[in-house]
């Protein structure tokens, strides 16, 4: 149960409030936002059976406290559910978001050392030839699906290469990838299906490919990222073959899921806003910095992270105790209006713009975020300058989940032949 006041709000009901129109979503936030202390909800989980409960973060300033506090707020207990998973389930689906220091110090250490300013370079590269080959294969056809033909291939295409998996290889990805983050919407796993093990099963699949390339890179490496990460070292560490699975499962889910759905989400907002996208196109390289956090801002892909507290604290007035959790709702701090002007309006001029749509400041920060925003800039530079009337014909299949703000399907069209 919520706060009283706003008892007709249940953030833990999948079926009824995360399936709810955007604009609806957004005036209910305002109402808890708005209410003193913080809201405490029920666990509900297809995959745990009950639980604590835990407070409901929506405020932009609490959001930042905690993000900024690992020593108070842990991560240590899982951070991508409400519900407690098992040890071993935080472990391979979590990598270094599910540690605190000084594991995640090393961690995140070891995998720095893979991307070199010469490897980033390089990538950068291939992220602009990929998004010309992306609108060469649909600039003749004039529609398709956003999701499979331009936004879900540019992220897919990169992770992979950066991690030398096979091009013959990145449908099995994306297949398994969206079972991973869409065990709560039966277009991926059914109700009456044991979710628990379609995840296992999706996640298994994932590491055994990486497992196999893993050990062909280490008897013959090369000069892709996946080399450098099996050979990297700190201090005379490693990262073992466990930790080098669970960060691959990690950077394929994560880096693929959330730049798939920004660009989704820019499209639509371009189409509801054409005076908005018409702005950028007339200046494409000077509007690109603000239009790009904005893009992200908007969408929130990863809707909310939770923290375990690890001794006793207060927030917002309200006593926190040792063990009790915290949902940090990233697409509500993103439009609390204290912090974001007319939160509720796409802005592809905005300034400043704080947003926490690579999560809030501290050590937890997305390590891709550069990769996502040039992911992002390219893909939309191609778009807006090849087939500049690309627009949203029908709405977007969202996916029903309360973590991740995806897009299943959504179609575009656009004159066939644009701009070669």
């Amino acid at each position: 149960m919520a706060h009283t006041g706003t008892s007709h709000i249940d953030l833990s009901d999948i079926d009824s409030f995360w399936t709810k129109p955007l604009a609806e979503r957004h005036d209910l936030f305002n109402e808890l936002r708005e209410q003193p202390g913080l809201p405490f909800f029920e666990e509900k989980d297809r995959l745990v059976t009950g639980g604590p409960g835990y407070y409901a973060l929506t405020r932009f300033e609490d959001v930042a406290e905690v993000s900024r506090h690992p020593n108070l707020f842990s991560s240590a207990k899982g951070t991508l559910s409400a519900a407690d998973m098992p040890d071993e389930f935080n472990e391979f689906y979590g990598s270094m978001i599910n540690t605190d220091d000084p594991r995640h110090a090393r961690l995140r250490r070891i995998v720095s050392r893979g991307f070199t300013p010469r490897r980033l370079e390089a990538l950068t590269d291939n992220v602009a030839l990929e998004a010309k080959r992306i609108v060469d294969d649909i600039i003749d056809v004039g529609e398709c699906d956003a999701v499979r033909s331009i936004s879900g291939r540019l992220p897919l295409t990169i992770v992979c290469d950066l991690m030398g998996v096979p091009a013959s290889e990145r449908e099995f990805v994306f297949d398994r990838t969206n079972t991973i983050l869409g065990a709560s919407d039966p277009d991926y796993v059914a109700n009456d299906a044991d979710v628990f093990a379609a995840i296992i099963n999706a996640s298994q699949d994932l590491a055994t490919m990486m497992r196999d390339l893993g050990a062909v890179r280490a008897g013959n490496p090369t000069d892709d990222i996946l080399s450098a990460l099996i050979n990297a070292e700190i201090d005379g560490e490693a990262l073992t073959p466990d930790e080098l699975v669970s960060f691959f499962i990690l950077l394929v889910v994560a880096g693929n899921e959330t730049t798939r759905n920004a660009i989704t989400w820019g499209l639509h907002a371009f189409t509801e806003n054409p005076a908005q996208k018409q702005r950028w196109i007339d200046d494409f390289d000077g509007v690109a910095p603000t239009a790009v956090e904005e893009i992200i801002r908007w969408a929130s892909p990863v809707i909310f992270m939770r923290r375990t507290l690890a001794k006793d604290a207060e927030l917002c007035g309200q006593p926190l105790r040792t063990g009790e959790k915290v949902l940090m709702f990233y697409w509500a701090a993103n439009r609390d209006p204290k912090h974001f002007v007319e939160p509720g309006k796409f802005d592809v001029m905005r300034s400043p713009n704080p947003h926490m749509g690579f999560g809030g400041p501290g050590p937890h920060y997305c390590l891709g975020a550069h990769l996502a925003r040039r992911e992002i800039r390219v893909m939309f530079r191609e778009l807006l300058t090849r087939i500049p009337n690309i627009h949203a014909t029908g709405d977007p299949i969202r996916l029903k989940s309360s973590f991740i703000n995806g897009i299943k399907t959504m179609p575009v069209a656009f004159t066939p032949g644009g701009g070669r």
